[in-house]
């Protein structure tokens, strides 16, 4: 039966991913599924892969409510394959992108899909900053990135002519690639092995069937019902989410709890002029300030021959606002009422203040940036692309900078999985995080 209604679920994952309008006809089947994963980003695709290599005999679908697949964070971020460096020793960032950088280079190789290993500087640019490099250093070789080293002044301008600093950390197997084509090479294997995406399917409720109602009559096996905000709805045995910027308000949904919160920052960056990115070869950092919650101003390169520039990081008054206007006042009330928020923000004004008035003057981006490429001007930059980063944030304040799972009690909890917060690097990581989601389904649904 499981493996008949695969291959009928199946069929037509293809025909409904290239547009909504088929959803229709599958709707008035009755589509029955083990386990729907919601969310169609990087960490979805890849954990429905993962899912689906492991289970052949199950039927998975991905939900998603855009039109396209990994249109949000997976479709907005710098394209940098992270090698490992900043995360502390022993914990599962560490050694989840560690891992997963290696397999997203096989993977790559493996798919003809084209990347770059163009290396990284960590820059100090100041005396003070050298000591933090130092540790920052020690962290990585901890952490077993490969190939790192100290360079000094010289070594900087050999392999970036135009960049100052008085001692750089060299990662040359930091590298770049287009994650958007990576996801969608994700979902095309979770296709090929019997999966179905659905596109344009909002959920919006998680519901246990009512007994005596159509819903159960594929009897137990089937008792979860999803629906999505068109008032489709498909049959389960499992749920795992991994949706990102709405991550928490899934969570709510299904009864478990609304910590940790989801709070939107937007980050802004601008881009060099196409005559002006021969000043740029590798990554550009700075050395982390841990006084500071985010990385800072950096100079990356991007697959299509770009430099970008930045980003900043400032409130978004809307979970998927790309655009400085953009405002939902849904969103907005949601991130300014949260006490979490308001505890960050005091701990950080003069930093938050400096970023808000960084997103508005153009001159002052490129100040910070001078720091590292002085012979960058006002003239040689463009406003670029934003993106929107999912910060889960507690109620002290805290970011929460590591992975959660959730769960919760009775008979619709117990079988759901929601991956509250996966934070950068998600991307680099997201084979080693799919293994991960793998084994913690196996685990908590006996599949």
């Amino acid at each position: 039966m499981a493996a008949a209604l695969r291959r009928r679920a199946g069929g037509g994952a293809a025909g409904l991913r290239r547009g909504p309008g088929l959803w229709r006809g599958l709707c008035r089947q009755r589509s029955t599924f083990d386990v729907a994963v919601v969310g169609a980003g990087i960490v979805g695709l890849a954990s429905a892969r993962e899912l689906v290599r492991r289970h052949p005999s199950l039927a998975f679908a991905v939900l998603e409510k855009e039109r396209e697949l990994a249109h949000h964070q997976s479709g907005h971020n710098s394209g940098v394959i992270h090698s490992g460096i900043y995360y502390t020793p022993g914990s599962l960032k560490a050694k989840l992108c560690v891992e997963g950088a290696a397999l997203c280079y096989e993977y790559c190789d493996q798919k003809g899909i084209p990347y770059k290993q163009c290396g990284k500087l960590i820059v100090a640019v100041q005396q003070e900053e050298i000591p933090r490099l130092k540790a920052l250093y020690e962290r990585g070789l901890q952490n077993n990135v490969p190939g790192l080293k100290l360079i000094g002044a010289k070594e900087i301008q050999a392999k970036e002519p135009f960049c100052r600093g008085l001692m750089a950390l060299d990662s040359p197997y930091t590298g770049i690639v287009d994650y958007k084509q990576v996801a969608q090479a994700y979902a095309e294997d979770f296709q090929e092995a019997g999966g179905t995406i659905l596109t344009d399917f909002e959920v919006t409720n998680m519901e246990m069937a009512k007994e005596g109602s159509s819903e159960m009559e594929d009897g137990l096996k089937y008792p979860l019902v999803v629906r999505s905000s068109k008032g489709e709805e498909i049959s389960c045995g499992h749920i795992v989410t991994c949706a990102g910027l709405h991550s928490d308000r899934l969570s709510e949904i299904s009864g478990c709890s609304p910590e940790p919160r989801i709070v939107p920052f937007r980050g802004d960056y601008l881009v060099l002029k196409p005559e002006k990115c021969y000043m740029v070869k590798g990554n550009i950092y700075p050395v982390p300030n841990p006084r500071f919650p985010f990385l800072g101003f950096h100079f990356t390169p991007r697959m299509d021959g770009s430099i970008w520039l930045g980003p900043n990081a400032v409130l978004a008054f809307k979970r998927e606002g790309y655009k400085l206007f953009d405002f939902s006042t849904g969103d907005f009330l949601d991130a300014v009422m949260y006490s979490g928020l308001w505890k960050l923000v005091l701990r950080n004004l003069s930093y938050g203040l400096g970023e808000m008035y960084r997103a508005c003057f153009l001159s002052a981006q490129v100040k910070e940036l001078q720091k590292f490429i002085p012979e960058v001007t006002v003239n040689d930059v463009l406003r670029g692309p934003s993106g929107v980063r999912a910060q889960a944030l507690d109620s002290d304040g805290n970011l929460v900078d590591d992975f959660v799972f959730d769960g919760g009690s009775g008979d619709l909890g117990s079988r759901i999985l929601h991956v509250r917060n996966a934070p950068s690097p998600a991307a680099t990581s997201s084979l080693a995080i799919a293994k991960m989601i793998a084994d913690e389904v196996k685990r908590r649904f006996e599949l």
